[in-house]
């Protein structure tokens, strides 16, 4: 063996054309950095690839978060088998979300397109001012004069939809036509959404586990109280906008219906997504009940008001209290933003999961904060003071 090494030793080298022996030199790359770089990739390609069902999984996660406490009692009534629980869960989801928003929708698609051809034919001949619009008070004359420079002339609505929304009318109503034929695709993606949603319910558990062991190695000393905050934030968020939102819309979308208003269905959705903003709902009912004041039906108005005013007190003195109990209450500014972010992004869908990813930022944001204040200062060394005051 010694003769052999040292014939080793005492041979020529032999030039390499690319450098020195593989055991001779270090990696290019470290081999975790290498896995860790090649992990990010592996993500970024899955989400460029996979991005057009972010929002259906989104939504299934948000509704997942809001009704497990209710999935949890489920699953202890047929003795924890997962995949009866499950199903029952989204059956209740399909039953009591899905299908009365459906059937809503669809009514509310007769109305405005009553609403989009009255547009067309006012466009081009333009409409008289209407008797009850001058009988408001204070306003009504005002309100004429506006009426007669923006919508009496012909061609004056097509120009203030185009100056609001830089498009013209008649594009305006091709793109709803154009919308009303993409309903084949939005049913894919609440096919695809419930589906995801049978999954969260069945496999919820193990997943968050997985991910407490995930987020423990990326905040080892914060995600304990995310892991908390998070769950809450979007079951309050959900529940307290969300649910009391959709009551409110039907509430007083039947209060409409009852009142005679035009398009009951139309303003009762308007209604309540409103009711997601602070002050939103009151001022629907408000304008409505004026509306039928200044029609001439002023018992019709006043009645109206007064039960949406009713129905506004006690939900926010009994309802929403008990509903709204997360560790956090999204000011007007988030929610507005989260509003009009998710819809702009994801569409219908975006109303929910908008103000729940801004509530989410939100809580982080607290969180933070509450940690850096309640750190102590750091102290300081007297001795390593220098007193400049000595001359």
């Amino acid at each position: 063996m010694q003769l052999g090494n040292r014939e080793r030793e005492n041979a020529p080298v032999e030039p390499r054309l690319f450098g020195q022996a593989a055991h001779s030199r270090s990696a290019l790359v470290v081999p975790i950095s290498a896995a860790r770089w090649l992990l990010v990739l592996v993500l970024l390609a899955g989400v460029y690839f996979f991005h057009g069902f972010v929002v259906p999984v989104l939504a299934a996660v948000v509704i997942g978060f809001a009704s497990w406490p209710v999935y949890r009692r489920l699953l202890q009534a047929v003795n924890g088998n997962r995949t009866l629980a499950a199903t029952i869960a989204l059956v209740s989801v399909v039953a009591f979300i899905v299908v009365p928003i459906s059937l809503a929708a669809v009514y509310a698609v007769d109305e405005v397109r009553d609403w989009l051809v009255w547009a067309v034919a006012t466009n081009e001949n333009g409409a008289p001012v209407p008797a009850w619009l001058t009988t408001i008070p204070v306003a009504g004359s005002w309100l004429g004069e506006q009426w007669v420079k923006y919508v009496g002339h012909p061609g004056a609505l097509g120009e203030l939809v185009q100056l609001v929304s830089g498009s013209n009318i008649g594009n305006i109503y091709r793109g709803v036509l154009v919308i009303g034929a993409s309903a084949f695709q939005s049913f894919l993606t609440l096919l695809f959404m419930l589906i995801t949603l049978f999954f969260v319910y069945r496999d919820g558990q193990s997943f968050s586990k997985q991910l407490d062991h995930l987020g423990e190695r990326i905040f080892p000393m914060r995600w304990e109280r995310l892991s908390r905050v998070v769950p809450l934030t979007i079951s309050s968020t959900v529940t307290g906008m969300g649910i009391i939102a959709i009551g409110e819309g039907i509430v007083l979308g039947v209060a409409y219906w009852l009142a005679g208003v035009p398009s009951p269905v139309t303003l009762g959705i308007i209604t309540g997504i409103m009711a997601l903003v602070p002050g939103g709902a009151p001022l629907c009912f408000t304008l409505v009940s004026i509306y039928l004041v200044a029609s001439g039906s002023p018992i019709h108005g006043l009645a109206l008001f007064t039960w949406g005013t009713t129905e506004l007190f006690i939900v926010d003195k009994t309802l929403r209290p008990r509903l709204v109990g997360g560790p956090i209450k999204l000011p007007f500014l988030p929610t507005f933003f989260g509003l009009v972010g998710g819809v702009k992004t994801m569409g219908f869908l975006g109303l929910f999961v908008g103000p729940v990813l801004m509530a989410l930022l939100v809580a982080i944001w607290r969180e933070w904060l509450h940690e850096v204040t309640t750190q102590p200062e750091p102290t300081v060394n007297p001795i390593s003071r220098v007193d400049i005051s000595v001359k």
